[in-house]
């Protein structure tokens, strides 16, 4: 283990260089020794070092404190996972009256609900900010029938987190700290800016630059908000192992759904975690992007080991896999496995069967058939057009359904997944959302 910690005190800085991350943080347990580690700077324009002890915006990994919550709740027999949201809710509707009726937390945790889920609407700063967004939920239209597929959903959390609010009496920020934060003695996790600044915190990095806002509205708070240093993500995933928060936590890795696109997260959807297989291991994790931040934890179970990075820009996709890579092959002599990427042979296939437009709230993604590639153009619309630019890529087949590509300049490759419901409607399973095909 020392020969290990020794060796990642300099790898890391390598790391951020080679993949121009302007500052990181990295956290792993191993063998019961929680060790930490930073490089690089928090600002570019400040030149404020990053420290072991700064907070970094840890993104959709927020989402699996939320379950946690609800799984708390659970465990005192406040809620079930098959709860109707309006038998708690009962103001609580969307576009389809039968989605209105039936959809459950299970649904919300496990991204099933088919709500189109990337509504990112600024409700206020104030405490009423959760029960404003569930209002404005009304006119969300199903992006697939209710429980027909896996689409990430961020408005189910913040659905969630309006559930939490109504069966503990705080707001989502105070009851987190109750069930979660307090109890696990963490001093460096915190929801809220005005907290949030009074440590050393990250500002996230988009082409380089110090991205045009620092952070997300506050609605999306239990699908995204929460801020922390990098020890504080390990010791929560570490009470998920060794207990310490739930009676038995291994119920939120039972698979819920398969993802139809299994080469970006994981194979499979639990509550909350996303679910794999390295080498023959169980691996459980979640990672999080918000404006030029993103972040990835790890945890395997059969181990006791845990890992979580942290970053503020750059080509953060290719550096958490290398992170992965280098760290859980010293700790375990566990193989990660490679990012998929083209076949050595071209391969044929009918590329424009899949040419078209596919659109969800928050995305819209233009395909046309182009010398035996998908020639992709995916722009952001709503609230989030101006602080995310649009990206082209040209995706060339691997299979007859999969297909991959990436932006010019940068080195992560994406996958794509093409599929049909049941009821033969054509998707696009990229992003780990699945997106109809409109025209």
């Amino acid at each position: 283990m020392a020969d290990v910690a020794g060796r990642w005190r300099t790898r890391l800085g390598e790391l951020i260089a080679e993949y121009e991350v302007p500052g990181a943080a990295l956290a792993f347990l191993h063998g019961g020794e929680v060790r930490e580690f930073a490089a690089g700077v928090l600002n570019v324009a400040t030149g404020v070092e990053a420290t072991a002890d700064s907070l970094f915006q840890i993104g959709s990994i927020t989402k699996l404190w939320t379950s946690t919550q609800i799984m708390l709740l659970a465990e005192q027999g406040r809620v079930t996972l098959d709860t109707p949201v309006r038998e708690i809710l009962p103001e609580f509707r969307v576009a389809d009256p039968e989605a209105t009726k039936r959809v459950t937390l299970r649904h919300l945790l496990s991204h099933t609900s088919g709500i189109d889920g990337d509504l990112f609407l600024d409700t206020g700063r104030g405490d009423d900010c959760l029960e404003k967004y569930v209002e404005a939920c009304a006119d969300l239209a199903q992006n697939h029938p209710l429980g027909a597929t896996q689409s990430y959903c961020n408005s189910g959390f913040s659905v969630v987190g309006r559930v939490i609010e109504r069966l503990t009496g705080k707001v989502w920020d105070a009851a987190l700290r109750e069930q979660i934060v307090e109890p696990l003695g963490l001093t460096h996790t915190w929801t809220l800016p005005e907290d949030v600044l009074r440590f050393r915190a990250a500002m996230g990095h988009v082409d380089g630059a110090p991205a045009p806002m620092w952070g997300l509205m506050r609605s999306g708070g239990p699908a995204g908000l929460i801020c922390a240093r990098a020890a504080d993500v390990v010791a929560f995933a570490r009470a998920h192992l060794e207990g310490g928060l739930l009676a038995d936590p291994r119920v939120m890795w039972e698979p819920q759904v398969d993802i139809p696109n299994p080469h970006t997260l994981g194979r499979q959807w639990g509550i909350g975690w996303i679910l794999d297989e390295w080498d023959g291991r169980r691996v459980i994790s979640h990672g999080g992007n918000t404006i030029g931040q993103a972040a990835m934890l790890w945890a395997i179970p059969g181990a006791g080991t845990v890992a979580c990075v942290l970053a503020n820009g750059g080509q953060t996709g290719a550096f958490q896999h290398a992170v992965a890579t280098e760290l859980f092959g010293d700790l375990l002599g566990l193989a990660v496995p490679p990012v998929l990427g083209p076949p050595a042979e071209p391969y044929e296939t009918d590329v424009a069967r899949y040419a078209g437009v596919y659109e969800r709230t928050g995305m819209r993604i233009t395909m046309t058939a182009r010398d035996g590639a998908l020639a992709t153009h995916i722009e952001a619309t709503g609230a989030l057009a101006g602080a995310q630019p649009p990206v082209d890529l040209d995706l060339v087949p691997v299979d007859d359904v999969t297909f991959v590509g990436r932006p010019q300049g940068q080195p992560d490759w994406w996958s794509a997944v093409f599929f049909r419901l049941a009821d033969g409607t054509p998707y696009v399973h990229l992003g780990a959302r699945a997106t109809p095909r409109i025209g």
